[in-house]
């Protein structure tokens, strides 16, 4: 055949080589809102360093190869011992390094912790998603652990570290280490209440032996778990090391790998106790409220990487569409396309910018911020983990064929964008701890409404639907059935207060109208036509300035 009918024209170029940190004027600009000048040009700087290494050739080779080469579990050595030991490709491994080694497990004692981390969090996500799950559940583990000072002591300067070490080791030989989590069972599910995993109390204080099983429990070569069990006195936390004082392996049966629709580079489990050795963290029968901060935390990151994935979308459907040409023109220059694209724009930064709020509230740490986040947390985790895979899947549609296809990168973006609405309470869960918040801490409602009303009379949009959102919840009685359509109505209400307090006037009138006020269809690409879109979609275009 001849070579001249594969001369290859109008391929996009691959979006790689860039800082993405830098690139993300939304995030940008919440780093600059949300922490104090004195430490602003440190964050700035280490997080442009992680913007270029998520932006690079290698980092992305990385999130491929993790991805194709799924972990192993080899539950016997050769010689028939048990050893219960997940392989992964090195590319995993180089990731985590880079992750720890960027304080992406370190956010609870520096200066602006948690805003440094969830922009550093939103920024790596984005090379690959599935390592993200012993981050989040490392950096979480900190607030349990700080129910008992002893433990405290000695595992957070470890949860800590900058250092990854792979491989199971006593902690105490490791310079950092990873925990994971396992609270849900087969008969439970979310329901952990109804957990059967028994803890049989030793002589020692605080020790006991662990006998059960727990039906998903990632991460499984981590240094550490907090897990869920029924003690004489009720359901507790515990502490589940892998490897015990004396370098003996733990009983931590792994009977199999989940094989799952997305975040295949990361290993979930099936895991059994038997005689499994482990140290109670807070006091017998008070499990939920001792592991329920790890769970706010680990909830806030479902938010934080949902918002990742939804920018590396949005960046990728813009890059494409400012290069490919298509009836005579670039496709980003077509009224229609720019609509989709500015559509979608709208989603990612109205993510971004309520997802860095939680995390600053988290740094302010006052009572006001506290009662904020009990119902902006579960809201914000129900609203944005849930827009997450229809807007992944309308970038892909942005690229047509060449978006279906693997070497893209879409189809992993799309497989892993459900996750987040699964993990740490589906959906209806999260509704249901908005609506048991609201009926029981008047506390936090005020909190929320304070927070909202900063933006009132600035938009006639906005005021409206705080003001319809108030007369929906005057009236609490049988609301469980409407629980869904009220929090979403929370979520949109927040976002856009967000917005129109700190967003360029095109993007919170674009909000507004299509969220807010109505003049919205029931897919991407139905913005009135009348706004500033050009603006919109060149606000969101992944090129640094």
């Amino acid at each position: 055949m001849a070579a001249t009918t594969h001369t290859v024209t109008n391929q996009v170029p691959p979006l790689v080589g860039y800082d993405v940190f830098a690139a993300d004027r939304a995030l940008c600009e919440a780093v600059e809102r949300h922490i104090e000048p004195g430490v602003l040009p440190v964050a700035r700087e280490e997080l442009g360093a992680l913007g270029r290494s998520a932006g690079s050739a290698q980092a992305q080779e990385w999130g491929a190869q993790a991805n194709e080469h799924p972990p192993v579990l080899r539950t016997h050595d050769r010689y028939g011992n048990r050893i219960d030991e997940v392989e992964f490709h090195p590319a995993w491994h180089r990731l985590l390094g880079h992750a720890v080694a960027a304080g992406l497990t370190d956010a609870w004692g520096r200066p602006a912790g948690h805003v440094r981390r969830a922009a550093g969090f939103l920024v790596w996500t984005q090379a690959e998603a599935g390592h993200g799950c012993p981050l989040s559940m490392t950096h979480a583990a900190v607030p349990a652990l700080r129910t008992d000072p002893v433990l405290a002591a000695e595992w957070e300067p470890r949860l800590t570290s900058y250092v990854y070490e792979e491989g199971l080791r006593p902690a105490s030989e490791k310079a950092g280490v990873l925990f994971g989590m396992g609270m849900t069972e087969k008969q439970g599910g979310t329901d952990v209440r109804s957990n059967t995993t028994r803890a049989e109390p030793l002589a020692g204080d605080g020790e006991y032996l662990l006998s059960g099983h727990k039906w998903f429990c990632s991460a499984p070569m981590s240094d550490g778990f907090l897990v869920l069990a029924q003690a004489p006195g009720g359901l507790s936390c515990f502490l589940v090391p892998r490897v015990l004082p004396d370098g003996s392996r733990n009983a931590f049966a792994i009977q199999r790998l989940k094989d799952k629709l997305g975040n295949r580079s990361n290993a979930s489990s099936e895991v059994e106790f038997d005689g499994t050795w482990a140290r109670r963290v807070g006091e017998e029968g008070r499990g939920v409220r001792t592991i329920i901060e790890m769970v706010a935390a680990t909830r806030l990151d479902c938010v934080v990487g949902s918002a990742a994935l939804m920018r590396q979308a949005v960046a990728q459907a813009i890059h494409h569409a400012t290069y490919r040409s298509a009836f005579g023109g670039l496709l980003i220059e077509k009224p229609l396309m720019r609509n989709v694209l500015a559509d979608l724009a709208l989603e990612s930064e109205a993510a971004t910018v309520l997802a860095m709020r939680l995390a600053s509230a988290y740094d302010t740490d006052t009572e006001e911020e506290r009662a904020f986040l009990r119902i902006a947390v579960p809201a914000a985790k129900y609203w944005v983990t849930k827009r997450c895979t229809p807007v992944v899947g309308e970038a892909l549609e942005c690229l047509g064929g060449n978006g279906y296809v693997e070497e893209s990168g879409m189809p992993r973006l799309l497989r892993e964008a459900p996750l987040n609405s699964i993990w740490e309470g589906s959906g209806n869960v999260q509704a249901l701890d908005v609506l048991r918040a609201l009926q029981r801490e008047r506390q936090a409602l005020d909190a929320f409404l304070r927070e909202v009303g900063k933006a009132r009379g600035a938009d006639h949009r906005l005021d409206a639907a705080i003001k319809d959102l108030l007369t929906e919840l005057a009236d609490l009685e049988g609301i469980e059935a409407r629980a869904r359509r009220l929090v979403e109505r929370m979520a949109l209400v927040l976002q856009g207060s967000l917005l129109v307090r700190w967003a360029p006037p095109e993007v919170s009138d674009a909000f507004c109208a299509s969220r807010l006020g109505g003049d919205w269809g029931a897919a991407f690409g139905t913005l009135p036509h009348s706004l500033d879109l050009a603006s919109v979609v060149a606000r969101a275009r992944p090129v640094a300035d």
